[in-house]
This record gives C-alpha cells, sequence and structure tokens, in this order.
C-alpha cells in the first residue's frame, strides 16, 4: 500500500516549533496550494487549497530555521487523519495533516518574498519512525486488499 503526497506551496504563516515531553522537536504549519481553471460558462477561476503539516525531528528544527510565511516550498511526505470527541459539543472532530519527510526550499537565493536561504533540500531521517501513529489506524494485511 502507498500513502504518499507531493506539495509545492508557499507558506501560509511562519512554522510553530514545540518539542514533546521527551524531547523531540515538531513544526506545524500551513501550506496553500492554488488550482487554476476555467468553469462551464468560460469564466477563469482560481481556487486555493490549504494544507495542515507537520515536520518531526530534525526536519521539524529546519523547516523552523529556514521557512517563513510567503516561501515557496516542495513537501513529500504521508496523509494522517486523527480523530477526537469534542469535550464541549460531544461531536467527533477530524484533522488531516500531511506528515512530511522531504522538504526542498524552491525560492531563489535573496528572493524578497522567501528570504535569504534558497535551493536546500531535507529529508527527515526516521520521519516514520518517529512520528505518532494515529490512536485509531487499523492496518489490514495485504491479502484483504481488494485488487
Amino acid at each position: 500500500m502507498i500513502n504518499k503526497v507531493i506539495l509545492v506551496g508557499r507558506l501560509g504563516k511562519d512554522p510553530e516549533i514545540r518539542s514533546t515531553p521527551s524531547g523531540q522537536t515538531v513544526a506545524k504549519f500551513t501550506v496553500a496550494t492554488d488550482e487554476r481553471f476555467t468553469d462551464k460558462a468560460g469564466e477563469k477561476k482560481e481556487r486555493t487549497e490549504w494544507h495542515n503539516i507537520i515536520a518531526w525531528g530534525r526536519l521539524g528544527e529546519i523547516c523552523g530555521q529556514y521557512l517563513k510565511k510567503g516561501k515557496l516550498v516542495y513537501l513529500e511526505g504521508r496523509i494522517q487523519t486523527d480523530s477526537w470527541e469534542d469535550k464541549e459539543s460531544g461531536q467527533k472532530k477530524y484533522r488531516t495533516e500531511i506528515v512530511a519527510d522531504t522538504m526542498k526550499m524552491l525560492d531563489k537565493r535573496g528572493d524578497d518574498e522567501g528570504g535569504s536561504y534558497g535551493g536546500g533540500s531535507y529529508a527527515g531521517a526516521g520521519a516514520r519512525k518517529t512520528s505518532p501513529a494515529p490512536a485509531n489506524s487499523n492496518m489490514e494485511d495485504d491479502e484483504d486488499v481488494p485488487f
């Protein structure tokens, strides 16, 4: 089975950097991707999709150090959806994130929009091993896959 995401977009805000009680760094930020199309009436339209990104360990540290709002970035990772019950309403809530394991800064060096550092490529060594799996994840055997 494959769970792989590739995104190229711009940061919506500076990354939020935190540490877990065990001392592992985690960076959270949003990335916007745009889609341009022509509707049935012939009008040109643009749609922006916002993606929640999380980066663990050394990759999280690098994201916090180099990424800034508006910076163009290439990301690879996997989709992860967590669910919980809202304490106030009692309703089940969901959050879908991209757990990044590779990040490349695409802005040119000295680009006013993206900052002064660019072109770097960083892969989170062991990112899949260190990021927590969702509590409700159900892994199936390959034999159960319908294709």
